[in-house]
């Protein structure tokens, strides 16, 4: 198994576009004290009392005002005036996005493998091809760092995720952040055929075939074993999105129509 996830985000090359990457990270890194000297304070007010119940006092104020500074030092304001043909090809990937939020699965391959030997064959169901899965989530929600007055169409899985604005993608690993021009962005969309055991099946997916756990060299089931359950031959969805710096994704989604729209909207994105 080969790992397919692409550049890290340590990796990915800046777009110059600015200074907001640098901002969220910022935000992102941000330590807070407020906690610990509220505590100290509040203590030591217990401690000297009673004159100390006003040094409390002025703690829970403190508190307060230290509390707001914080929720502010860990976002960033970005407001978008998106008009004109911009605004009509952002619309159409918030219409793509919504098609893939309605996918009642979708998830992001991290790794590969090629069969190559004919057990490996036999005991995979017949597949040719090996991949590991993340479960992926479509929402429409910005970064947790950033306030926006639109809305941001966002893929998620495990800790990275990919925030689509109309300049520019976001990418978030963890507590860091990174972007990726829409210039030189590659995209490609098809379908492909996934084996499932039958309890994990999308109700909206197309079956397409079926087989066995484990299967002979003509396809049927091995009868050597008592138990070999029958499988699904589903037929999902595929997008891979990939980039000159490194970015590189590849979705899956229950509905075949989901991908085909992505990779219709990012093709369509502005490249300046």
């Amino acid at each position: 198994m080969q790992d397919v996830t692409g550049a890290t985000i340590h990796e990915l090359e800046p777009t110059n576009r600015g200074d907001i990457v640098e901002q969220l990270n910022g935000a992102a890194g941000y330590r807070s004290w407020t906690w610990p000297a509220f505590v100290v304070l509040f203590a030591v007010g217990i401690v000297i009392a009673p004159w100390g119940l006003l040094l409390s006092a002025a703690a829970v104020v403190l508190l307060v005002w230290l509390l707001l500074r914080d929720a502010a030092k860990r976002k960033v304001v970005v407001f978008y005036d998106v008009e004109g043909p911009d605004e009509r090809w952002f619309d159409s990937l918030l219409d793509s996005a919504n098609v893939a939020a309605a996918s009642q699965k979708v998830w992001r391959v991290v790794e590969s493998g090629q069969v190559v030997t004919t057990r490996q064959h036999k005991t995979n169901a017949g597949a040719g091809n090996l991949v590991s899965r993340l479960p992926a989530t479509v929402t429409f929600e910005a970064p947790r760092h950033l306030a926006t007055n639109i809305v941001v169409p966002t893929i998620t899985a495990g800790d990275t995720s990919l925030h689509f604005l109309p300049d520019r993608i976001l990418v978030k690993e963890g507590r860091h952040y990174a972007d990726v021009a829409y210039g030189g962005l590659m995209s490609g969309a098809t379908s492909t055929r996934f084996i499932e055991a039958l309890s994990s099946v999308p109700t909206d997916a197309q079956k397409v075939d079926r087989t066995w756990q484990y299967v002979n060299v003509k396809g049927g089931p091995d009868r050597r074993y008592r138990d070999n359950p029958e499988r699904a031959v589903m037929l999902y969805g595929q997008w891979e999105i990939s980039s000159p710096g490194g970015l590189y994704w590849k979705v899956q989604t229950s509905a075949v129509s989901a991908t085909n729209r992505l990779h219709e909207s990012l093709m369509a994105a502005p490249r300046y």
